[in-house]
Protein backbone atom coordinates (compact mmCIF):
# COMPACT_ATOMS: atom_id res chain seq x y z
CA UNK A 1 0.00 0.00 0.00
CA UNK A 2 1.21 3.50 -0.82
CA UNK A 3 0.69 5.80 2.15
CA UNK A 4 2.66 8.97 2.74
CA UNK A 5 2.40 10.97 5.95
CA UNK A 6 3.89 14.44 5.86
CA UNK A 7 4.48 15.98 9.27
CA UNK A 8 6.62 18.59 10.97
CA UNK A 9 6.49 21.72 13.07
CA UNK A 10 4.21 24.61 12.09
CA UNK A 11 5.52 26.80 9.29
CA UNK A 12 8.17 24.44 7.89
CA UNK A 13 6.48 23.87 4.52
CA UNK A 14 4.28 20.78 4.89
CA UNK A 15 1.43 22.26 2.86
CA UNK A 16 3.83 23.49 0.18
CA UNK A 17 5.30 19.99 -0.15
CA UNK A 18 1.79 18.48 -0.26
CA UNK A 19 0.74 20.93 -3.01
CA UNK A 20 3.88 20.25 -5.02
CA UNK A 21 3.27 16.50 -4.87
CA UNK A 22 -0.42 16.85 -5.79
CA UNK A 23 0.38 19.25 -8.64
CA UNK A 24 3.06 16.90 -10.02
CA UNK A 25 0.70 13.91 -9.88
CA UNK A 26 -2.07 15.85 -11.63
CA UNK A 27 0.32 17.08 -14.36
CA UNK A 28 1.19 13.44 -14.94
CA UNK A 29 -2.44 12.30 -15.31
CA UNK A 30 -2.96 10.88 -11.82
CA UNK A 31 -6.45 11.72 -10.54
CA UNK A 32 -6.01 13.14 -7.02
CA UNK A 33 -9.08 13.84 -4.90
CA UNK A 34 -9.51 15.07 -1.39
CA UNK A 35 -8.97 18.43 0.24
CA UNK A 36 -6.58 21.02 1.52
CA UNK A 37 -7.04 23.60 4.26
CA UNK A 38 -5.12 26.77 3.40
CA UNK A 39 -4.83 29.57 5.88
CA UNK A 40 -6.51 32.88 5.08
CA UNK A 41 -4.82 36.18 5.96
CA UNK A 42 -6.24 39.69 5.97
CA UNK A 43 -4.72 42.63 4.06
CA UNK A 44 -2.23 43.18 6.90
CA UNK A 45 -0.98 39.59 6.72
CA UNK A 46 -2.69 38.51 9.94
CA UNK A 47 -4.16 35.01 9.86
CA UNK A 48 -7.93 35.18 10.23
CA UNK A 49 -8.87 31.58 9.54
CA UNK A 50 -8.72 28.50 7.36
CA UNK A 51 -10.70 27.29 4.37
CA UNK A 52 -11.47 23.84 2.97
CA UNK A 53 -10.69 23.46 -0.75
CA UNK A 54 -11.77 20.46 -2.83
CA UNK A 55 -8.76 19.14 -4.79
CA UNK A 56 -10.87 18.15 -7.80
CA UNK A 57 -13.36 21.00 -8.19
CA UNK A 58 -11.64 23.86 -6.39
CA UNK A 59 -14.85 24.50 -4.42
CA UNK A 60 -14.17 26.11 -1.07
CA UNK A 61 -15.83 26.75 2.27
CA UNK A 62 -14.73 28.17 5.59
CA UNK A 63 -13.30 25.70 8.09
CA UNK A 64 -12.60 28.11 10.94
CA UNK A 65 -12.45 31.85 11.50
CA UNK A 66 -11.33 34.13 14.30
CA UNK A 67 -14.59 36.08 14.16
CA UNK A 68 -16.91 33.05 14.09
CA UNK A 69 -18.80 32.49 17.33
CA UNK A 70 -19.07 28.75 17.82
CA UNK A 71 -19.13 26.31 20.72
CA UNK A 72 -16.56 24.31 18.76
CA UNK A 73 -13.24 26.11 19.02
CA UNK A 74 -9.58 25.40 18.38
CA UNK A 75 -7.52 28.12 19.99
CA UNK A 76 -8.88 31.47 18.87
CA UNK A 77 -10.77 29.98 15.91
CA UNK A 78 -14.46 29.11 15.79
CA UNK A 79 -15.03 26.00 13.66
CA UNK A 80 -17.81 26.19 11.05
CA UNK A 81 -18.92 22.60 11.50
CA UNK A 82 -21.87 22.49 9.11
CA UNK A 83 -20.43 24.64 6.30
CA UNK A 84 -17.09 22.82 6.35
CA UNK A 85 -18.76 19.46 6.91
CA UNK A 86 -20.83 19.73 3.73
CA UNK A 87 -17.77 20.34 1.54
CA UNK A 88 -15.65 17.77 3.38
CA UNK A 89 -18.33 15.14 2.84
CA UNK A 90 -18.71 15.95 -0.86
CA UNK A 91 -14.93 16.15 -1.46
CA UNK A 92 -13.99 12.96 0.36
CA UNK A 93 -16.90 10.88 -1.00
CA UNK A 94 -15.96 11.95 -4.54
CA UNK A 95 -12.31 11.08 -3.85
CA UNK A 96 -13.29 7.65 -2.52
CA UNK A 97 -15.39 6.92 -5.60
CA UNK A 98 -13.38 8.50 -8.41
CA UNK A 99 -9.79 9.36 -7.50
CA UNK A 100 -6.67 7.25 -8.01
CA UNK A 101 -5.10 8.90 -4.95
CA UNK A 102 -6.61 10.59 -1.90
CA UNK A 103 -4.83 13.62 -0.50
CA UNK A 104 -5.71 15.46 2.71
CA UNK A 105 -3.95 18.53 4.04
CA UNK A 106 -4.41 18.34 7.00
CA UNK A 107 -5.42 15.78 9.59
CA UNK A 108 -5.37 18.05 12.62
CA UNK A 109 -7.37 19.39 15.55
CA UNK A 110 -9.73 21.60 13.51
CA UNK A 111 -10.59 18.97 10.93
CA UNK A 112 -11.10 16.33 13.61
CA UNK A 113 -13.76 18.55 15.26
CA UNK A 114 -15.99 17.84 12.23
CA UNK A 115 -17.86 14.54 12.75
CA UNK A 116 -18.17 13.66 9.04
CA UNK A 117 -14.42 14.15 8.61
CA UNK A 118 -13.73 11.59 11.34
CA UNK A 119 -16.09 9.04 9.83
CA UNK A 120 -14.79 9.43 6.28
CA UNK A 121 -11.14 9.54 7.35
CA UNK A 122 -11.51 6.25 9.21
CA UNK A 123 -13.12 4.73 6.11
CA UNK A 124 -10.35 6.11 3.87
CA UNK A 125 -7.65 4.66 6.12
CA UNK A 126 -9.11 1.19 5.46
CA UNK A 127 -9.17 1.53 1.66
CA UNK A 128 -6.70 -0.04 -0.72
CA UNK A 129 -5.98 3.34 -2.31
CA UNK A 130 -2.84 5.48 -2.24
CA UNK A 131 -2.90 8.24 0.39
CA UNK A 132 -0.97 11.43 0.91
CA UNK A 133 -1.77 13.00 4.26
CA UNK A 134 -0.42 16.00 6.09
CA UNK A 135 -0.71 15.02 9.74
CA UNK A 136 -0.48 17.51 12.61
CA UNK A 137 2.77 16.89 14.46
CA UNK A 138 0.99 16.42 17.79
CA UNK A 139 -1.78 14.13 16.56
CA UNK A 140 -2.46 11.61 19.30
CA UNK A 141 -5.54 9.72 18.06
CA UNK A 142 -4.60 6.04 18.61
CA UNK A 143 -6.88 4.70 15.86
CA UNK A 144 -5.53 7.04 13.18
CA UNK A 145 -1.94 6.54 14.29
CA UNK A 146 -2.32 2.75 14.25
CA UNK A 147 -3.63 2.87 10.67
CA UNK A 148 -0.68 5.02 9.63
CA UNK A 149 2.01 3.03 11.46
CA UNK A 150 3.32 1.46 8.24
CA UNK A 151 3.11 4.66 6.16
CA UNK A 152 6.14 6.39 4.66
CA UNK A 153 6.65 9.13 7.25
CA UNK A 154 8.22 12.34 5.98
CA UNK A 155 9.19 14.92 8.58
CA UNK A 156 9.67 18.31 6.98
CA UNK A 157 12.23 20.65 8.53
CA UNK A 158 13.68 23.97 7.50
CA UNK A 159 16.88 22.09 6.63
CA UNK A 160 15.34 19.41 4.38
CA UNK A 161 12.34 21.11 2.79
CA UNK A 162 14.07 22.24 -0.41
CA UNK A 163 15.46 18.76 -1.05
CA UNK A 164 12.08 17.16 -0.31
CA UNK A 165 10.32 19.52 -2.73
CA UNK A 166 12.83 18.57 -5.45
CA UNK A 167 12.84 14.80 -4.86
CA UNK A 168 9.63 13.63 -3.22
CA UNK A 169 7.10 14.37 -6.00
CA UNK A 170 9.04 12.03 -8.34
CA UNK A 171 9.31 9.28 -5.71
CA UNK A 172 5.62 9.45 -4.79
CA UNK A 173 4.66 9.44 -8.46
CA UNK A 174 6.82 6.34 -9.10
CA UNK A 175 5.36 4.50 -6.12
CA UNK A 176 1.80 5.33 -7.16
CA UNK A 177 2.31 4.34 -10.82
CA UNK A 178 3.82 1.02 -9.72
CA UNK A 179 0.91 0.42 -7.31
CA UNK A 180 -1.74 1.27 -9.93
CA UNK A 181 -0.08 -0.94 -12.57
CA UNK A 182 -0.02 -3.89 -10.15
CA UNK A 183 -3.75 -3.45 -9.44
CA UNK A 184 -4.76 -3.80 -13.09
Amino acid sequence: MVKYVITGRPGVGKSTLFSNIVDYLKRNNINVGGLKTPEVRDVNGIRIGFKIVDLITGDEAWLARVDHHSNIRVGKYGVLVSEAGRLIEKSLKTAIEKADVIGIDEVGPMELKIPVFNVLLKHILELDKPLILVVHYRLSDPYILSRLASANRIEVTIENRERLNRELPFKVYGDIVKFLQNRV
